[in-house]
């Protein structure tokens, strides 16, 4: 029996979505589900290589996300589109098809460069100092954003659907859609080969214990630093998808709550387990949304069902382990060398 690689699958996944998408087989709503989901798996997996590969406490998650979703969509509506802000585009609309992952990657780079802010005082906290370091920021962030008024302050930040919409008019593609389906799958590509890489085992070996790590030369301080700056970029990335699937970004979006959603997502699927993360990004995704028409009573059952899960389940929904570890028939399916670190 032929077997398959997790990429040519997810491709294939891809093409599906997209030609679903494209041909209406699909409506919008069911669309941005899928989109969200895509920003939740970013978000739960980046998180999760903090929180559970290297056993530190963030709960900033949400402060990274708005750093990258201001810096896409300032840079997006100044270079493609015309605002009373910016006036005129710098460039040509039709130029965001191929210029749009270059300031994707700008608002991560920017994002990243904040996640250097905790990881630098980071090297001397653990537990619930890095807490309180991290919560700070996302903090700091967010009233440092709503007292910039170029950008909208307090009023929120809007046109990213405008470069959507030249991205639509250049080739006709649900673009958003794309962007995020490509995202997600670099993302967890890019945490795979991390997590298995020297760096990987570095970090594990923090976790477990970081005095040992030191002694064995393990440089914990560059560890947590690519870590953190990896994390926080990525969740850079989140935010910028997540602004162009809204078109409008108000950082009162990007509050405790907001990184409150994220930690229970890492949790719910299992610390440090990628494919976990990926499960309980989706699985809880679904819930909000099915618990949607309870409006604040959501917040009643939802808390609910999750406590009832740690209380009969505390290690999540995997634990450490892969998918492939609890389901081992599932690696008949694909070929050997990608299992390979």
């Amino acid at each position: 029996m032929r077997r398959f690689t997790s990429v040519s699958l997810y491709g294939l996944l891809c093409v599906l979505l997209i030609a679903a998408a494209q041909g209406q087989w699909i409506d919008a709503y069911v669309q941005i589900i899928i989109m969200f989901i895509g920003i939740n798996i970013i978000l739960s997996t980046s998180l999760n290589l903090i929180n559970g590969y290297m056993g530190e406490f963030s709960v900033g998650h949400a402060g990274f996300m708005a750093v990258g979703a201001y810096i896409t969509s300032v840079l997006n509506v100044w270079f493609f589109t015309s605002s009373k802000v910016f006036g005129p585009p710098l460039l040509t609309p039709s130029s965001a098809v191929y210029l749009f992952p270059v300031t994707l990657l700008l608002g991560g780079v920017g994002a990243a460069l904040v996640g250097l802010l905790v990881a630098v005082p980071s090297f001397r906290t653990r537990g619930d100092y890095l807490a309180i370091i991290t919560l700070a920021v996302n903090y700091i962030v967010k009233s440092s954003i709503e007292n910039i008024q170029a950008i909208g302050g307090a009023r929120g930040f809007m046109g990213m659907q405008n470069t959507v919409n030249s991205m639509k008019e250049s080739w006709n593609l649900p673009w958003a859609l794309v962007w995020v389906l490509v995202m997600v799958g670099a993302t967890i590509w890019t945490i795979y080969r991390f997590v298995n890489s020297t760096y990987g085992k570095g970090i594990i070996a923090v976790r477990d214990d970081e005095i040992a790590a030191e002694i064995m030369s393990v440089d914990t301080q560059r560890m947590k630093l690519v870590a953190f700056m990896l994390s926080s970029g990525l969740a850079g990335i989140a935010g910028g998808l997540f602004a162009h699937v809204l078109g409008y970004i108000n950082p009162g979006t990007f509050t405790i709550m907001k990184s409150t959603e994220v930690l229970v997502m890492v949790y719910l699927g299992g610390m440090g387990s990628l494919s976990g993360s990926v499960l309980s990004a989706i699985a809880l995704t679904l819930v909000l949304e099915l618990f949607r028409p309870l409006q604040v009573a959501k917040w009643v059952v939802v808390p609910l069902l999750l406590i009832l899960l740690m209380l009969f389940r505390p290690e999540g929904f995997l634990g450490h382990r892969e998918l492939s570890d609890v389901f081992p028939r599932l690696r008949r399916w694909f070929s050997p060398q990608e299992r390979q670190s």
